[in-house]
Parts: C-alpha cells; structure tokens; sequence
C-alpha cells in the first residue's frame, strides 16, 4: 500500500489513501476518454470483475486496477464505470471501506459511487438488473458498448452470473485489456519507489542468500536438490529479517517459485520450476538462478548463470551474452522505440559469435509491474511501441540450448540467462537489481589448476576474454580447506596491496603546502575602545571603572584614568593577604609571550612597549570583588560574540530554503528536541521538524529558534529507533558547518523521549506481578511503539521525496545502524555503544557524537591486542594525513573477532599491534618524506607478524610506545576542536587554564629533566607491568647496589613486543 501524503479514508484496519485514489481516478477518466477508440473499444462503461482469492500465483487485470486505484485488491466484487457514476457489488464489509471513497470521487471529478450491498443468502440478481437499469439510464444509445476484460474467465457463482447478464442484454461487448495495459506502463513516483524497493530485496536475497547458499553446497560437496533450494529461498523471502534486512515481511511476496537448474536440463521461461535433481557442480557445468519478489504487490525479477570450471566456449558465450544484455538496456531510453532493445542485443550476437544467433531468445524481456509481464510492453523485434520515462522492464536475455563439446552428458548442452529489472528514468535506464553482481569474476568459479586439460582451456580463455584471473577461485582447493581466518588474512593481503598502491598515487599526488589554522581573532590594531578623547566618561575619583557601553576598562596609572578595551585582557584575579589587604591583578595579551593568539601586528608592533601586568590594591572586598566580576563578565561577553562572529565568517553560504507552500503539504514531526541545543537561559521546549521542498526546518514557539538544514548539505543521515536506548533519533551529518545557536556545528540531531526518566521512593522492591506495574510497563511499551512508529513513517516519506528526480542526484537516505555489529568503546571520555551503518561508524546517543564515513578511512588499527588483554584500543587513520588519528579506546576482547570480521567485509584494511602508537610522529613521517614510506613498504610496518620477525629494525614500534592509561594527543585534541562545544564554555576554559598557569609555564622543569627521574625511578622500583619475580630480583639486587656487580652490566629489561 503506497504511504498517504495527506488524508486517508480508513476502515477498521484498512486505510485508503483518499488522494492517491483522487489523482489516479482522474488518470483512469482522462486516458479513457482521450484513447476511446483505440485503446478501449469505444466503449461508454467499463465494467470489472474481480474473482474470489485463489492459492494459485496469478495476474490479473482486474486485480491490478483494484491495487493500483485503492490499494487493496477486492475479491469477488464488481465495479462499473460510467461517466457519472461508478457502482460497486460487494459484501458487506467491502461495502463499508468502499464507501469512504464518495467523498473524494465527489472532489476528483464530480462523480457519485453507487454502492450495492450483497447479503450472504442473495445471489445478487437484483442488484445486477439494479446497476443494467443505470447503464442504460445513461446510455444515450439502445446498445451501448460495454468494455469488459475478455481474456479472464468468470469465477464463482456471482461473476458467472454476471457474465451470463451481460451477454444476455442487449450490450456490446468490447475487449478492454489493451487500454488497462497503456495504462499502467507508465508508472509514477509512488510506484517507482515500491519497484526499486523489490527490486533491491530480490538482489539482496541473491546477493546474501543464493551465492553464499550454492558455494557452501559446493565448497562442502553437499547433495541438495533444486526444489529444496527452491523452498529454502522461499522461506527467506518471505522473511527479510533472517538475512537482516529491514523490510516488512507483510509486505513482500514472491513473482513465482525460486528457479535453480543444472545438469543439462534447462528451461529459460518464467514458468520453469526446479525439478528434485541434485545440484550439478562437476566441471564445465552450468547453475542457472532466477528469483522474482513483489513488494507492495509490485514486482522485480532478476536472473544469473554461474559458471563452473568453464571451458573456452561457455566463457565466451557468457561474454557475449552479458555484452548483449548491456546494449539492450542501454537504448532503453525516452523516445526510442521497444524494438531496439532486441535489436541492439542482436547485433552483438551477430558481429562476436553469429553461430550463436540460432540459441538466443526471441525477446529481450518485457514490461514488468503489477503484472510479471505487462502485454504490449514485449522487448521483441516488432514492438514499435514509443518508450516513457517511467516504465519499468525485466530485461531477460539468455542462450537455448549450447553445445559446449564436453565428454560429460550433463554438460554436452547448457542454457544461459541474464535478467535485470530496469527504470527508464529521464536521463536513461537505471538497472535497480545491479547490486546482484553479474560480472564474469563473480559468477565464474574454477577448481583445477593442475591438469593438463585445464590449462589449455585456460590459455584458451585468455585469448578469447583477456586475463585469466578475472575467474574466482571458490571457496575450497583440491587438497585442503581454508578456514575462515585463512580466507580473511588472504583477502587483507590483498586489501593491504592495492592500498599501499592508492596511499602511493595519492602521496606523490598532493602538494606540501601547509596550512595555517590559525586566524579569526581581531588583532591588537583593530581594538579601539574611543575613537574621541571627548568620548572617555569623567573620572569617579581613582576607582576602576567598566564602561559597558564601549566595552571598555578604565585603571587609575599615575593619577590619570587610562582605558584599556576588554579585549586587551588575558585574566583578572583578586586575593586577600593577612592585612585584609585585596589585590587586583589584570594580566594583558601581550605579543610573542608563549600560548598568546595569533596576532598578525606582531611584527608591526614589535618595537612598541607593552604592559603586560598591572596590580591594585583595596581595603574594601567587597568592591574589589564586584570590579572582578563585572570585568570577567564583559571580557566573557565580547569574547562570546567575537568568536560567534569568526565562526559565522567561516560558514559556507547555504541555499536558502523553499517552502512546501502550494507544491505539496510539508512532511511533519512534532514534539523533538535539538542537539546541540540553544543558548539562552530560558525553559527549553520541543519543536518540530517540517521536510520541504529543499531542505528540512526545525523551530520551536521562539521565533528565533530556527535551524535550516539543506538537503544539499547532508553528508549522512541516521534513523535509530529505540530499542535499548531511551530516545529514537534522527541525526544528520553535514558537508559543511551551520550554527545552531551560537555553536557551530556539523551534526544536527532531534530526538524523543520514549519513556520518563522517574525514580520510584519507597522501600520495598515491586513485585513483577504487580498489576500497576505491568500497565506501567505496558504503557511504556506502548509509547515507544508509537514513537518509533512516527519517526518511521516520516522517514519513509521523507525517503520519497529524496526519490523524486529533482532530488534524486544527491543520493540521499535514511541509514539505520546495524545494532547486531555494534560493540562498547571510549571515544572520548565515556563508554558508548559503537554502531556500525552500510557506511559509517557511529555512536549517537552520547555527546560529542561520532560519525566516520568509511570511504574517508585508509586504515585500522587495533592496539594492545594480545593473550590476557581483557579490552584493547581501535586507531582510525583517515586518508587525509591531516586529520588527527580518531581513537576507541577500551573495546572488550570479545568484540575482537567481530570488528575483524566487519571491516574486513566492508573492504577495511586493518592490523593488529601490542602497542599504542605515536600516530602524530608516524603521520609527520610520512608526509615529509613520502618517497620512503613508498620504498620501505608503506603500512606494512605495521604487519605484526613482519613486525616480530624484524622487531629491532622497527623505528615506530620503538617510538610508538605510549602508556594505555596516559590520554593520547590525538583524543585530546579531539575534545578540543569538537565542532558542537559552545563557543562561551570553550572561553572560559582558557580563561581558567590560563590564570592557573601563567607561572608554571616558566618555572616547570624540562622535558629531558623529567624523562630522567621516570627513567632512575624505573630502574629503583619498577614498571608496573613488571612480573613479581622481575620485582623481588630488582629489590635483592637493590641491597648490594654498593658494590659492582662481578658479572658485567646487569641485563636489560626485555622489550616489551
């Protein structure tokens, strides 16, 4: 059923979308009256009989116009257009739902619904004189013409009867099907979408069922029949979540049975089924797969062949074959006639292989919808049929009947098929099953290496298709199995090559010029507290004074009131000495002291004398105090809107937002809150979130809490329902930074509360029978459903809208993380739940969030991992060099396999090291010297089994060392440049820190100085990863450190590995 945009006829539990059925009865009404002739009979009335429910997969036409008008198919009733009225005979309970629909007829087209009601003991004859009597009161002819569909014989006593009525009268009847078939080929965006979505559930189940299901069968050499291959993906159909897609098992269905075939016995029509013959995999055999789903009763159909130990003329043939269906879709474009599909595909057959001509099929496929295949939308060689933007086809090529000069019977002749299902859209075919890969290294499987026989066909392959290797080795050799560790080691010594290859290219690629972050602040030069003397408030006596106004600070030097702009100020601080004495101390920013902003006057100004320090006394407290205070609040005030102002300057220009206004009623959610919040001291309140034209909006009752975010701008987007967590989000990552508020920020974030956070006073623990404990609980599950419910129908809708051809380049859609890969880490100060999506890697429950596109990652590293390690750390190195290294510390060991086992399915390159490393010295390393890093293997230093052969020539083991429990620079600085953090809060962190260690940072004692009291305090009591044993030898030793030991120096410490 297609989602409702704006109101909904609803019955019970069924619910019809009232501007669907308006929109698409006018599409019925005007195709009929402008195509009467050709296409409808010149029929006055139409009349639809649709049959009772059968077990049997059947198409009809008249249970497609029941989907296609209302949303539901209505079994055993009979609908009868006219020109100003349209009559339904039904039961009851029909009758009740149909009955809603007077209204919008009403609105669409000024038409009136007719309703007769057939009660279980009547046969109906009554109503049907009842609805004859109103075709011919609107006839204006004694025979009008009647257009009936001819093709669908009449089931059950009430259409038999009706049949029989209509011959019986004086009517002609005129066969209507060609009309119906006009008139569902094109399809619109509603439809499109529920096409893509069974398209992409019928590749998902070949692409994570079927392949992975054939090579166990094969790898183990297992005897399965195809009709029990058939039931299996039957059954998985039938239910997305067991191969954990997110789809809804009520809404998906099969075209036909699964068809597998193999042993010489092939037959490429859709009504094929799979015999109980084991699957044949021996060498030169042939499997060929085709599954059709439906969803939302629109179907999608896609086929393979798979190629075992193939010889020279099935490598060929398959070559030419996929060749040919690649040139018929590609002219599957709006204008071009049907027939040149079947053309296209012939001509490739006809100029590589014209023996092969004979064994191709008579068609390239057909039209495919509410119906497997639409009749006049055949892909043939006679259809001059004019192609639209939005049909759909099942492009289905294949080979009858090869002879492949085999010894073996089974293989002496072999079909082939290809079949995809394809959207001509406006700017050509969009294949939606091209997730099922077809290419010839996916679907051509070799076994022999070692024959004699094999490697001629071999070198005969090569000379026909080009590389030999483009054929997958299978999951087994001749005389051993590889185990799955073996399997994921060889595919990383893959991934580990082509990577030093890209990070090569890309290093001698990019230039070296650095780049300077720094900037935003205002210089000492752009600071004018007055610009007229005239301006300077008169004097107070020697008191210091705080001009608000001009933002200004006046200090009594000399006898003489000097003002200083606020700006100017480092810190302020005040104390009291035994006397009862207060002090004033004002700090300056001074040019060239350390950790002073950059300042572009520097060299301008370096000749000038600067106060840098100045001090007041006072004997009254409390005013000393007050001075303090209010300085510290203006200096925080204009240090606010300063860096609110530099962070604005910063901003990328956003396309300004359009409203829905009279194109469409904006798709609305209610009652969220933000992340990050807004500033302000008031009560926080919920908003709401409208999608419209380009971009969403979310504001609250203030008119200015607003936040616009463009559908250009969004990098990512994340749906995460409750489960486990006490809110259901949606989050959206963007391109570029917005403000929200005054923080500047690239993740935006509305969420609600699925449950109140309460906590129970009282004693005793409740009882888990406790009635008012279980309606609590019942409650609360309740409201999280509906919740999750809410945020799932706008995320649907809001998927739609990105569908549309306007929006449909950006390539944008709800990602949901996949909870089941998701494990416990420290990103930043706290444990989170990691989650990985289809691609990212995200935690979005707590702040600061963590997104990571996975196509930004060139490496993974996992730190401390090794026997009796209960947790280890994850460093994510990004392809730009100059972003920090991203650190999840403190993963359990548990966890370990599963992070292996997913990146390397997502194509991650990762090692595995003992230590932490020192990323930022590894980094500056290799951009400096990028030639080296290439000489000297690129990431391969990190390999540690290379690693432990070579240990001692290791540099960046040996520098890399970094203590687990010390923080790492890379997440510290992580927390410093966190894009989310308030501008005020980050202001008055440095206004601390600076005040608490103006003098530590002359005084300290050296690095050198404090390396070597760790070292002698080391070599005195140990490391605390010392063994005990290690501890009482030191300690013995300890007692005689007087006297030179008789043996030498005494034996270093084992390097840690």
């Amino acid at each position: 059923m297609v989602e409702q945009k704006n109101s909904n006829v609803a019955s019970g539990t069924y619910t019809i979308n009232a501007d669907n059925f308006k929109t698409r009865l006018k599409i019925l009404y005007s195709h009929w009256t402008e195509n009467c002739n050709d296409l409808w009979g010149s029929s006055e009335v139409i009349t639809i009989a649709t049959p009772p429910p059968s077990e049997d997969l059947r198409y009809l036409k008249s249970s497609a116009l029941n989907i296609w008008l209302v949303g539901y198919e209505f079994p055993d009733t009979i609908m009868v257009f006219m020109k100003k009225q349209i009559h339904f005979l039904c039961s009851l309970k029909k009758a009740s739902i149909l009955g809603g629909l007077k209204g919008p007829a009403r609105e669409a087209l000024d038409i009136e619904i007719v309703i007769h009601v057939k009660t279980k003991n009547d046969d109906g004859s009554a109503l049907m004189d009842a609805v004859v009597r109103a075709v011919r009161a609107q006839s204006e002819v004694d025979t009008p013409v009647v257009g009936h569909i001819s093709r669908e014989t009449p089931e059950g006593s009430l259409l038999e009867k009706w049949a029989k009525k209509l011959n019986n009268e004086n009517f002609v009847l005129a066969d209507i099907s060609n009309g119906f078939s006009d008139l569902f080929a094109v399809k619109d965006s509603d439809e499109i979408t529920n096409v893509k979505k069974s398209a992409y559930w019928t590749s998902s189940v070949m692409k994570l069922f079927v392949v992975p299901k054939m090579e166990k069968i094969i790898d183990e050499e297992k005897k399965v029949s195809h009709s029990s291959l058939m039931d299996e993906t039957e059954k998985v159909i039938a239910e997305p979540a067991k191969i954990k897609v997110k789809l809804k098992a009520e809404n998906v269905d099969i075209c036909y049975p699964p068809i597998f075939q193999s042993g010489g016995e092939f037959d490429l029509k859709p009504s094929a089924s799979s015999n109980d013959q084991s699957l044949y995999y021996d060498s030169t055999s042939v499997i060929l797969c085709a599954i059709g789903t439906r969803y939302s009763s629109y179907c999608s159909n896609v086929a393979r062949t798979f190629l075992i130990d193939a010889n020279a003329i099935q490598t060929k043939a398959y070559e030419v074959l996929l060749r040919a269906q690649e040139a018929a879709i590609s002219v599957l474009r709006p204008g071009n006639k049907a027939s040149a599909a079947y053309q296209a595909a012939l001509s490739v057959v006809q100029k590589n292989t014209p023996e092969l001509v004979a064994n191709l099929t008579k068609s390239a496929g057909t039209g495919i919808g509410l119906e497997f295949r639409e009749s006049g939308l055949a892909l043939n060689g006679k259809n001059d049929r004019v192609l639209k933007i939005g049909m759909v086809f099942n492009v289905s090529l294949g080979f009858q009947n090869l002879l492949t000069n085999t010894k073996d019977p089974k293989t002496q002749k072999v079909s082939m098929l290809l079949a995809d299902t394809v959207v001509i859209a406006e700017k050509g075919p969009e294949v939606v099953t091209s997730t099922s890969s077809k290419a010839v290294k996916d679907v051509a499987y070799t076994f022999k290496e070692s024959e004699e026989e094999d490697e001629e066909e071999l070198g005969d392959i090569e000379a026909t298709v080009g590389d030999p290797n483009t054929l997958k080795t299978t999951l087994r050799s001749v005389n051993h199995e590889m185990s799955k560790e073996e399997l994921r080691r060889n595919h990383q010594a893959e991934l580990a090559r082509q990577k030093n290859i890209e990070t090569a290219r890309r290093l001698t690629a990019a230039g070296s010029g650095a780049v300077d972050n720094r900037g935003g602040m205002r210089s000492s030069g752009d600071l004018v507290a007055y610009k007229n003397v005239n301006d300077v408030p008169p004097p107070r006596g020697l008191l210091i004074q705080i001009d608000q106004r001009n933002e200004a600070i006046l200090l009594p030097i000399y006898g003489s009131m000097v003002p200083f702009h606020v700006a100017t100020i480092k810190s302020v601080s005040s104390q009291q000495d035994t006397s009862r004495n207060c002090y004033i101390r004002i700090i300056f920013n001074v040019p060239g002291t350390p950790f002073n902003p950059y300042d572009q006057n520097t060299l301008k100004f370096q000749n000038f004398i600067f106060v840098k320090e100045v001090s007041f006394r006072s004997r009254d407290p409390r005013h000393s105090s007050e001075v303090v205070q209010q300085i510290k609040t203006l200096r925080k005030q204009v240090a606010s809107r300063e860096s609110e102002k530099a962070e604005r300057a910063t901003l990328v220009t956003q396309e300004k937002l359009q409203l829905a206004g009279s194109k469409f009623k904006p798709i609305r959610l209610s009652d969220l809150w933000i992340r990050p919040v807004f500033g302000g001291r008031g009560r926080k309140l919920t908003g709401t979130l409208e999608a419209h034209v380009n971009g969403l909006r979310y504001s609250t009752s203030r008119p200015d809490e607003r936040v616009d975010v463009m559908y250009a701008n969004i990098k990512h987007a994340f749906f995460q329902p409750a489960e486990k967590e006490m809110i259901t989000l949606l989050h959206f990552h963007l391109h570029n930074h917005i403000m929200v508020g005054n923080k500047k920020t690239k993740d935006v974030q509305f969420y609600c509360e699925v449950m109140d956070v309460v906590q129970t006073i009282g004693g005793g623990k409740r009882s888990a029978y406790d009635p008012d404990e279980i309606e609590e609980e019942q409650r609360e599950r309740a409201r999280k459903n509906k919740i999750n419910s809410d945020f799932q129908n706008f995320v649907n809708r809001v998927n739609d809208l990105w569908g549309q051809p306007q929006l449909k380049e950006l390539d944008l859609e709800f990602d949901q993380p996949l909870r089941e890969l998701g494990f416990h880490g420290v990103p930043y100060k706290s444990s989170s739940f990691v989650v990985p999506t289809s691609s990212c890697l995200v935690e979005l429950i707590e702040m600061p969030f963590v997104v990571i596109s996975l196509s930004e990652i060139e490496i993974v590293n996992l730190e401390r991992v090794g026997l009796g390690q209960k947790n280890f750390d994850m460093a994510i190195v990004f392809t730009d060099f100059k972003r920090d290294v991203f650190r999840i510390d403190s993963i359990p060991s548990s966890s370990l396999d599963g992070i292996k086992e997913w990146l390397d399915t997502t194509d991650i390159k990762y090692y595995e090291s003992r230590l932490n490393m020192n990323w930022k010295t590894i980094l500056k390393t290799i951009t400096d010297d990028p030639e080296k890093f290439i000489e000297e293997g690129g990431w391969e230093f990190l390999n540690l089994e290379a690693s432990d052969s070579d240990s001692e020539k290791s540099v960046e083991s040996d520098q890399g060392y970094e203590p687990s429990d010390v923080q790492s620079d890379s997440e510290s600085d992580d927390d410093d440049d966190d894009d989310s953090a308030s501008l005020v809060d980050s202001e008055e962190d440095d206004e601390e820190d600076s005040e608490e260690g103006d003098e530590e940072e002359e005084e300290g004692k050296t690095w050198e100085e404090l390396e070597k009291e760790a070292t002698t305090a080391d070599r005195e009591h140990g490391a605390e990863s010392d063994s005990e044993e290690e501890r009482k030898r030191r300690k013995s030793k300890s007692y005689g450190k007087s006297r030179a030991p008789s043996g030498g120096n005494f034996s270093k410490r084992p390097r840690m590995r």
